[in-house]
């Protein structure tokens, strides 16, 4: 009897995979390139058969019952196409680590299926590592909002810099609790500081200010649930608006060199409380940058996938569920990364914006969420409508079709990274502001009713927007 065949397709670069280190191989290994002109190398004693426009010729040819793509050796649509094909001869797909991740040791040759993220794969970020190190080095760091899923990753990804201390503040007992011990496992010893305090609490965050006195902060507290907000808008001004003005003002009382705010697609055109609350603490950041030697940086991006703020730990627990997996609308679309590349490129604008910036991350092309949600089914092994079905719910308050990066009134300009574009605007007026910001807070805490109509006047972009969106919702 024929042994089955594997057939393994390599990267673009074509960095060899030690397949004498899998031993969970007993059958025949076959070996395929992403690109042409490759045929007919060796790698570890096995020939390369074809380009990728051979698999299927080759798959018939040798009885292949299993492909294996190393990570980032396809792009995500090819893979997707791959993927389909595969479906159909009942031909399993799998990903192996990349190259890079074997060398580092954190990962074994084990393939693993094939996750959301493999088919929506964007081009690896590429840091300026010499200028984030040149700004990181040495200096007392603090993230607020540490606990989230921005946040950690910031964390994780600014250890490998050196600073002399990484302070995290979050109010998450547990969250903190659990990314110390992960920060520890990488090594983190004297340099790690975790401070439970609410970011509101302005007498505890004095204190924490004033026993670290950070060079940077990077602000990535936030409320991030749409429609929640729309039902809370005191809650959402007060923890948007009010505690984004505390912690940039709190950057100057304490001589901070740099306060870099995380943002969102959300605050451009907002039609949502929590786009607007965005929209207003981005505003009040970028006007602080003519009255301080702090460097004020914003950066706006879109959804982050599988962050607790997407969509795709609830379409996860649908599916497990059974179904139905629940979609607003056949035509929502959204941009999205990962979100190991969202906090590389928050970290590398932080590391070459200018004052008073409010910079974009290239977020590539917008993601229909029914195809997210019927390739995160597929990947379940089921079949929509067969197995599970998706039902559209209509657009909720505050939703939109479509987010934007920037508005018709931003100019859009280059930086040194490929990236990370410069939305550019004139600054708002910082005392008018502040002084519509004191009413919100007020209004926050005596009358949230009237948020609403305050945000209307503070922008209004807002007011055109949600009258724009209140006619693409179902009717009651």
């Amino acid at each position: 009897m024929r042994r089955p065949s594997i057939l393994v397709i390599l990267t673009l670069l074509g960095l060899a995979v030690p397949f004498a280190a899998m031993a969970w191989i007993s059958a025949r290994v076959l070996r395929l390139d992403a690109e042409a002109q490759r045929q007919g190398e060796r790698i570890d004693g096995l020939p390369i058969l074809g380009a990728l426009a051979d698999l299927w010729n080759l798959a018939d040819r040798y009885g292949v019952q299993e492909i294996l793509v190393v990570k980032d050796g396809l792009s995500g649509r090819d893979l997707r196409e791959l993927m389909e094909k595969a479906r159909k001869r009942r031909c399993s797909v799998r990903v192996l680590p990349s190259y890079e991740q074997l060398l580092s040791g954190k990962v074994s040759v084990q393939p693993r299926p094939v996750a959301i993220d493999d088919l929506l794969r964007r081009e690896p970020v590429a840091l300026d590592m010499q200028s984030i190190r040149r700004w990181i080095d040495g200096r007392v760091l603090l993230v607020s909002g540490s606990a989230g899923s921005i946040g950690s990753e910031i964390c994780r990804q600014l250890l490998q810099f050196s600073p002399r201390r990484l302070v995290l503040v979050d109010r998450s007992e547990s969250g903190q609790f659990f990314l110390e011990r992960e920060l520890l496992r990488r090594g983190g010893r004297e340099d790690i500081e975790v401070c439970l305090a609410d970011i509101l609490d302005g007498h505890r965050m004095r204190a924490i200010l004033e026993q670290h006195r950070p060079h940077v902060i990077f602000h990535a507290a936030a409320y991030k649930h749409v429609p929640l907000m729309e039902t809370h808008p005191g809650e959402a001004v007060k923890n948007i608006v009010v505690a984004s003005r505390q912690m940039a003002d709190w950057a100057i009382e304490f001589q901070c060199e740099s306060f870099v705010m995380i943002s969102t697609d959300k605050a451009v055109n907002p039609t949502s409380v929590m786009g607007a609350c965005k929209r207003v603490a981005e505003m009040y950041v970028q006007s602080l940058s003519r009255l301080s030697s702090c460097r004020f940086i914003t950066v706006r991006f879109g959804n982050v996938l599988d962050s607790a703020g997407s969509v795709v730990p609830i379409f996860r627990q649908q599916i497990l569920e059974g179904g139905p997996v629940t979609v607003t609308h056949p035509e929502m679309r959204r941009f999205f990364m990962t979100i190991p590349e969202a906090s590389q490129l928050v970290i590398q604008a932080g590391a070459i914006g200018e004052s008073g910036q409010i910079l974009l991350l290239d977020m590539g092309e917008p993601v229909r969420i029914v195809d997210l949600a019927t390739d995160m089914i597929e990947l379940s092994g089921l079949r929509v409508g067969e197995d599970i079905a998706i039902e559209f719910t209509g657009l909720r308050p505050g939703e939109k079709l479509f987010e934007e990066l920037r508005s018709s009134d931003e100019s859009q300009l280059p930086t040194i990274h490929p990236k990370i574009i410069v939305a550019d605007h004139r600054p708002a007026d910082f005392h008018r502001l502040a002084r519509a910001i004191d009413r919100l807070e007020n209004l926050a805490r005596h009358a949230p009713e009237e948020i609403v109509a305050r945000l209307e006047e503070v922008l209004p972009e807002y007011r055109r927007a949600r009258q724009s969106a209140v006619a693409l919702r179902p009717a009651a």
